[in-house]
């Protein structure tokens, strides 16, 4: 991410300075008037739509029991009302971060601008991939989605979703989503934004893809599993910018990246191309939300190995560049050790030569003394 520069002079309304010295201001009113529109009745219905999470259903128990009435979810269009104003939430929160944290942490540790850009990167992550995966695992040992993995395939489809799981969805969508207009907001390179646009379409095509075709167990399983590997890799990160001897946490991650590949595949298969194979239910039905056809799970295990054949390709390249900078460091070491080396021994020879030509023990001495 850039580094943003704060200038004496007031830069004109509405221009690009403007807008990007401002932007966290000009989103929280926009995000206050859906707030305030609750208030009124006139609004309040447009308003909802917004900040509530939409399609609620009700599921009465059985008569004569005590168990009270569960609230469940699906999912629709509205909810891409709920995910714009999420979005914007997410831009909130990425000033805050930003300017009450992260920016007071670079005027202490004077980076170049390089060190800048990627420790900006990796403390908005880090505080990203530690919040999901905490909210994660807490929805994923509330639905025992660990202590019987049956219940990934299980009684697909999926359609209904307890108030957590869509709500992490919808956050998990909002997030990515404001990841695009931030390329604009942080001056992000020019040569940097096909390598930011390619990871935020994959995040959002896979994200989407679960929620959309009720996978969302298995979907919410995969993220939680590749974010803590990213956590571990951007921590490492934060924790390399301040001593660059501290290394190991990158050989760590290098071991769990791999790991998370093999699980990812392993789950992937297992639930799609064996689970939903075998289950009952087959065939395509847009009123239940069953995708259960060849087509439909071929496409989503074809999209799934792309992108860990990807990730693994770039994660290949990222060692062997690594490696090749080591080894040239190496070898700068040694070269800068042997002329200093040199140095010392054609020193150690002048001196003996100067003792053996003008000391006391010299032939030449000796003939004047003897003379």
């Amino acid at each position: 991410m850039g580094i943003r520069k704060k200038n004496s002079k007031n830069p004109p309304v509405l221009s690009h300075e403007f807008v990007i010295q401002n932007h966290a201001d000009i989103v929280s009113c926009v995000a206050m008037v859906f707030l305030l529109g609750l208030m009124f009745e006139v609004t309040s219905k447009v308003a909802v739509l917004f900040i509530t999470v939409q399609y609620n259903v009700t599921i009465s128990a059985n008569e004569g029991s005590e168990e009270p009435a569960v609230n469940y979810f699906h999912h629709g269009l509205k909810d891409l009302a709920t995910v714009f104003f999420y979005m914007l939430v997410a831009i909130i929160m990425h000033a805050i971060i930003q300017e009450y944290v992260l920016d007071k942490i670079n005027r202490k540790m004077h980076f170049s601008k390089t060190k800048h850009s990627k420790f900006n990167e990796s403390g908005q992550l880090s505080a990203f991939y530690l919040f999901s995966c905490g909210w994660g695992v807490s929805i994923i040992l509330s639905e025992n989605l660990l202590s019987n993995p049956v219940s990934l395939w299980e009684s697909y489809p999926h359609a209904l979703m307890p108030f957590q799981m869509k709500f992490y969805y919808i956050c998990q969508l909002g997030y990515w989503l404001h990841v695009l207009p931030e390329l604009y907001f942080q001056k992000i390179k020019k040569e940097d934004i096909p390598r930011q646009l390619v990871y935020i379409s994959l995040y959002l095509v896979h994200i989407a893809g679960a929620y959309v075709l009720n996978l969302n167990r298995l979907g919410l399983v995969l993220l939680v599993l590749h974010y803590l590997v990213e956590l571990l890799f951007h921590v490492s990160r934060l924790v390399y910018f301040s001593n660059e001897e501290r290394q190991r946490g990158f050989t760590l991650w290098a071991v769990l990246f791999v790991l998370a590949r093999l699980l990812t595949l392993s789950l992937s298969v297992l639930t799609v191309g064996f689970g939903l194979a075998g289950a009952q239910q087959q065939g395509l039905d847009l009123a239940t939300g069953n995708f259960n056809v060849l087509v439909v799970r071929v496409t989503v295990l074809a999209a799934i190995c792309a992108a860990q054949a990807f990730m693994m390709w770039k994660f290949i390249n990222f060692q062997l560049r690594r490696w090749r900078e080591q080894a040239q460091l190496h070898q700068s070491l040694k070269k800068k050790q042997a002329p200093s080396k040199s140095k010392s021994k054609n020193k150690a020879n002048g001196v003996n030569g100067s003792v053996g030509a003008n000391g006391a023990d010299s032939p030449r001495a000796r003939k004047e003394k003897s003379s």
